[in-house]
Formats: structure tokens, C-alpha cells, sequence
């Protein structure tokens, strides 16, 4: 794979309870504007997709946010991007997604945020890409999904040769060179 450009990121339309998710975002937005690598999200300015939105922005960094038209009201569309795409639905946002992205990062977020890294995943267990996709477990808040998946492996629902390719870091700053790794290996 070539060099990374940008990074899609599937994070909470809303804050959560913990402040260390939205310090996780901010970190992660000015890590991706320092790096010069563009951040790809769902083109809101509310919770940790704001957050990181706008620290990217603060650090000039480049921003693509992608929205389907009936929520640019709802997430309060974030209209100082670099490019702003506005698709009829959600189908058509995740495909724009994957095709700007050449890594996804999924930080906590609601049942949103947890379809997008499923899908992803799936995807690439069925072979469709081989982008690195790194799951920030921060503050432990992906725990349950890893428990569920690997009581799925141990019901052998995932076989050895469909593995779940996620790469799990648990803090901010460790997303970008576990992305660049997993990079150079492709």
C-alpha cells in the first residue's frame, strides 16, 4: 500500500460520560494534521466527531466530511471543511468513506459508529480491501466487543482462515503508527 493519505474516523455523534474520549479525539486530530495525513469522517461538529474535526482544523490539517442529507441539521453539519460531500443516504456516505480512506480508526461511539467498524471489518474478512482498521479501545470501552468476538471465535463462528483483522491500541497516540505498520505490510 502506498503511503497513508487519510483516515477515515467512526467516533460518537455525542461526547460520552468519560472526558478522556473526547481528549482521545482531540489527540487524534492533532496527530493526523501533524502528520500531514488528511481524517475522513461523517461531517458533523457535535461529540467526538467535532472534536477531532476541529482539532484537525486547528492543527491545518485537511478535512473531508461526508453527510447524508437528512443529517446536516441533526449532527449539525461542520461547514469549515476542505471538502464537504453531501450524499442522498448512508449507503452512499460509507462507500464515499471507503473510497477517500486508506485506514479507518473507530473510536468509542454508539451503535452508529459500531455498524461502521463491523462493516468494515466484514468487508475486509471477505477479502474487498486490505486497509488497516484499528480499533481505539480507549479507557477499555471497546472490552465488550472484544469479549463478543472472541466468544464468537471460541464457537468457532470465526474460523482461522475468516479472522477479524482489527488492530487494537489503546491510546490516541498509538493509532497512527499502528496504521503505518500495518500499512507497510500490505
Amino acid at each position: 500500500m502506498s503511503k497513508i493519505q487519510n483516515v477515515c474516523v467512526y467516533c460518537g455523534s455525542g461526547p460520552g460520560i468519560d472526558p478522556v474520549y473526547a481528549s482521545a479525539a482531540h489527540t487524534l486530530g492533532r496527530l493526523l494534521a501533524e502528520a500531514k495525513v488528511g481524517l475522513v469522517y461523517g461531517g458533523g461538529s457535535l461529540g467526538l466527531m467535532g472534536i477531532t474535526a476541529k482539532a484537525t482544523l486547528e492543527h491545518d490539517g485537511h478535512v473531508t466530511g461526508i453527510i447524508p442529507e437528512f443529517l446536516i441539521k441533526r449532527e449539525m453539519m461542520l461547514e469549515d471543511v476542505q471538502d464537504l460531500i453531501v450524499t442522498e443516504n448512508m449507503h452512499e456516505r460509507k462507500m464515499a468513506m471507503f473510497d477517500k480512506a486508506d485506514a479507518f480508526v473507530a473510536l468509542p461511539g454508539g451503535v452508529g459508529t459500531l455498524e461502521e467498524l463491523i462493516e468494515m471489518s466484514t468487508w475486509r474478512q471477505l477479502g474487498r480491501h486490505t486497509k488497516p482498521i484499528i480499533l481505539a479501545n480507549i479507557a477499555g470501552f471497546w472490552d465488550p466487543l472484544l469479549d463478543l468476538l472472541n466468544h464468537m471465535r471460541s464457537q468457532e463462528f470465526i474460523r482461522a482462515n475468516l479472522e477479524v483483522h482489527l488492530d487494537v491500541v489503546n491510546r490516541a497516540e498509538d493509532i497512527l503508527p499502528t496504521i503505518i505498520a500495518r500499512a507497510g505490510e500490505s
